[in-house]
């Protein structure tokens, strides 16, 4: 069984409608593909592109939720709408679980109410920041560097009352320590390792090894320039040099995966869909134990949900 953390397959059944969830020909994400490769709960990201107007992001959100719970799970009976680990363990055999989660606290702008309201629609995890500022703290892009602001800090307060997931992925260094400071819950969704790969997005050892001290999560995504600086030549053994090193740090139990498919157009050699999974879970198993694949693939970030 695999959870997967992250993928951005609402965006882009937003930006074209006639796209099919089961099998769309453009989407790395489908459920015929998810079935093959045995995907057991997937997380749906509410991402608001750049281009969205300002006054219009929360109303995009609003669509998102709706096409989230219309055309995949009102839509297919084996879909079920998954938020806690008693959702996930009620699911049958032939079930999988979709979680809503949101990228970015764009779509909220300065105001806790629209927080709270997406909170009752079901999400289970927030991101503070794409890669820009916004209300809440500075992403990753932003040279200023600046940390959580008060309503960030707000934000964060409020997660935690709701016992939800801080996704710290995008953030700015100095915004995710002062979610480590702070957050019960955090994770980064799909971040990966910054000594392996120096790029804006990935991760310190300093900030891996702060995760695991507070027992958060980490999922390794597969967008090629974070997994390597080899220009278009990422490979799965990328992906494998990055889970080694997390473990090498103690991370073992608070690693996972969260594949960004659907929010990338360069895809890792054999990792091209979901349906490729399985060439992963191979190279797992040549160089773990069955109980250690079954954790990295699936029991870890399923421990670690807050309820």
């Amino acid at each position: 069984m695999i959870f997967d953390a992250h993928c951005d397959v609402l965006m882009k059944l937003w930006q074209d409608r006639s796209l099919s969830f089961y099998d769309g020909a453009s989407l790395h994400v489908t459920l015929s593909g998810m079935a093959e490769a045995g995907v057991k709960v997937q997380c749906f990201a509410i991402y608001i592109p750049e281009t969205v107007p300002e006054e219009a992001r929360f109303t995009v959100a609003l669509e998102m939720v709706d096409i989230f719970f219309t055309h995949v799970i009102e839509a297919f009976p084996s879909v079920k709408f998954v938020r806690t680990r008693r959702d996930i363990a009620a699911l049958k055999k032939e079930e999988v679980g979709a979680m809503l989660t949101l990228e970015g606290c764009d779509a909220i702008g300065a105001n806790l109410v629209k927080l709270k309201t997406l909170l009752r629609l079901g999400v289970a995890s927030v991101g503070l920041t794409w890669n820009f500022p916004n209300a809440v703290a500075d992403g990753a892009w932003e040279k200023r560097g600046a940390g959580l602001t008060a309503f960030g800090r707000q934000v964060v307060a409020l997660l935690n009352e709701a016992k939800r997931w801080v996704d710290v992925s995008h953030l700015s260094e100095k915004a995710f320590w002062d979610v480590i400071e702070m957050a019960r819950f955090p994770i980064a969704s799909h971040s990966n390792v910054h000594r392996l790969c120096p790029h804006p997005r990935n991760l310190t050892d300093e900030q891996i090894k702060a995760l695991i001290e507070k027992d958060g999560m980490i999922g390794i995504n597969f967008v090629p320039y974070f997994l390597t600086a080899k220009k278009n030549e990422a490979m799965i053994a990328d992906v494998l040099r990055h889970l080694d090193h997390i473990c090498a740090l103690g991370g073992e139990n608070n690693v996972g995966f969260g594949s960004d498919f659907d929010g990338i157009t360069e895809t890792v050699a054999g990792l091209g869909t979901v349906r490729e999974y399985a060439r992963l879970v191979n190279e797992l198993y040549k160089h773990y134990s069955t109980e250690q694949v079954s954790r990295f693939l699936f029991g870890n970030f399923y421990a670690h949900l807050p309820e």
